[in-house]
């Protein structure tokens, strides 16, 4: 087995290391000031769209999509390293690159799904970064694990959808430069097949009838990284029969497509966080005098550093062989894969911030370090695309089918 990077990954992992170093690592301090005087929480830093600039100039653009036409057309495997090293910087550095979530995910439909039309008006703009978007699948009121579940209405009245439902943790959408929604409802409630009654559809933000009635917090954090996460409500919201992305009664395949690739991302990125972290907690053990001597020389530090550089290790090995398998087999094939990825990483790596908090004492819990956030963020994607038991049971049922 050779498990070195190719030529072309490793010129843009090298190139991405000096713009992180040089750029992004020093613009966190610098955002989180200019965050501070704007008008809204929600509106850009500056510095934000510098570093776009800085990053498209560099050719680090619009790195996580494979398709060449639309975007860098790069591997999944050749992507995962460059995806990890924006993990370390996860408030900054993905959406520097256009790399960041809902978008990708959301350009990622429109690439494939998308007709030309829908193309034009919505996937170039996102590839250029002049616009944002969100992905509005998530309800308050059922179990929104089981898609089959959602309750929002798309009802055809002549040439237009009439839209009515409750979304909530919708992210993307506070940020005043998100024009589009991906909506999933049902436009077949009462369908045969649970799994063909859902479809998608365009749903610009300005539309009569939407509304973004207000913020939801994760852990007591606005989650700026991905445009903040809001309640959204449709109420009798009413947008052209051309909106529909694909076929009416696809939408729960379209979203089994976008998920895919969404978990591997989020999960290349946990790994990046997991090295920061690993980072901070040598730099502490290092420099931090408890009880007559370093921390390094604790044994219960060594013990959590040694034991988060070998998870660390593991997880990236299989989030490498999950990227080949959907490089090589299809997303399908890599199923399996999928779901060890999704199930492991972000519970190994919630473990491994929570032991760096520790070691930072009241430091770790506080906004002079990053890792409170982090740790917000990472036990975040317990949830996201499905919360952990959702995939241990379809896993489970995988395995126990070979002997049944």
């Amino acid at each position: 087995m050779d498990f070195a990077f190719d030529a072309r990954t490793e010129e843009l992992r090298d190139r991405l290391l000096t713009f992180m170093d040089e750029h992004v690592y020093p613009a966190e301090k610098v955002a989180e000031e200019q965050r501070a005087l704007l008008d809204s929480p929600w509106d850009t830093p500056a510095i934000v769209g510098e570093l776009k600039t800085e990053a498209r100039k560099q050719g680090l653009w619009n790195l996580f999509l494979p398709d060449a036409e639309h975007g860098a057309g790069l591997t999944n495997l050749q992507y995962a390293p460059l995806a990890e090293i924006t993990g370390r910087s996860p408030h900054l550095a993905p959406t520097a690159l256009n790399c960041a979530a809902p978008d990708t995910g959301n350009m990622e439909v429109l690439a494939q799904f998308g007709n030309d039309e829908q193309k034009k008006r919505w996937l170039e703009p996102l590839l250029a970064g002049e616009i944002r978007s969100a992905f509005a699948m998530t309800e308050p009121e059922v179990a929104s694990s089981d898609a089959t579940n959602i309750t929002t209405l798309i009802e055809r009245e002549g040439d237009e959808y009439v839209i009515t439902g409750r979304k909530w943790y919708i992210s993307g959408a506070m940020n005043p430069d998100c024009q589009i929604f991906i909506l999933m409802g049902k436009t077949d409630p009462e369908g045969s097949d649970p799994r063909r009654q859902q479809s998608m559809v365009l749903v610009p933000r300005d539309t009569p009838g939407v509304e973004v009635r207000r913020a939801m917090q994760v852990y007591g954090y606005e989650d700026h990284s991905h445009g903040g996460h809001a309640e959204v409500v449709f109420d009798g919201a009413r947008v052209p029969v051309s909106n529909l992305i694909g076929e009416e009664g696809g939408g729960f395949a379209i979203a089994q497509a976008r998920l895919g690739p969404g978990r591997i991302h989020h999960c290349m990125r946990l790994i990046g966080m997991a090295e920061r972290a690993i980072e901070l907690m040598c730099q502490r053990a290092v420099a931090r005098t408890a009880f007559g001597k370093p921390l390094a020389q604790q044994g219960v530090v060594q013990e959590w550093i040694a034991d988060a550089r070998v998870a660390v290790e593991q997880l990236r090995l299989l989030v490498l062989k999950t990227a080949w398998l959907m490089d090589t087999v299809g997303n399908k094939g890599a199923h399996t894969e999928i779901q060890s990825i999704k199930i492991a990483t972000p519970r190994t790596v919630v473990d491994i911030l929570d032991q760096a908090v520790q070691l930072h004492g009241a430091g770790g819990v506080s906004q002079d370090f990053p890792l409170a956030e982090l740790w917000a963020s990472a036990r975040t994607l317990r949830l996201a695309d499905g919360p952990d038991e959702v995939h241990q049971r379809s896993l489970a049922r995988r395995e126990l089918k070979k002997y049944l």
